[in-house]
């Protein structure tokens, strides 16, 4: 079975297709912005890899979101609310965590399937 990588760099792919599934890298927007902003920009960008493999949001059957401070929760939900596909919500999980510079106030991961 093929594996396709997107976006594929020295460190990383940003995704990677096998099997009928996609697996994202963790998205992370502009550093600096605040934690809606960078939701936002980490959304879109989930969007583009998604359609360069062949899907989209509907089809995201899992998502976590590492959030550097739990009270960016309600800002992040906000732009995720109007983002998600409300009949097609995937399982989700959110926490916070340190990320890998103290300007990233989001990142998320994705995991989804191709149509059939």
């Amino acid at each position: 079975m093929a594996i396709m990588r997107i976006e594929n760099g020295p460190r990383m792919s940003q995704a990677v297709v096998h099997g009928g599934i996609v697996y994202l890298a963790g998205q992370i927007g502009a550093p600096g912005e605040d934690a809606g902003t960078q939701t936002r920009a980490v959304l879109q960008s989930i969007d583009h890899l998604l359609a360069q493999a062949g899907t989209d949001r509907a089809h995201i059957l899992q998502a976590t979101i590492w959030l550097a401070d739990m009270a960016d929760f309600e800002a992040m939900n906000a732009v995720w609310d109007e983002w998600v596909d409300t009949k097609n919500a995937p399982a989700r999980a959110t926490g916070e965590v340190r990320l890998a510079t103290p300007a990233y106030k989001v990142e998320i991961v994705v995991t989804a399937a191709l149509p059939e």
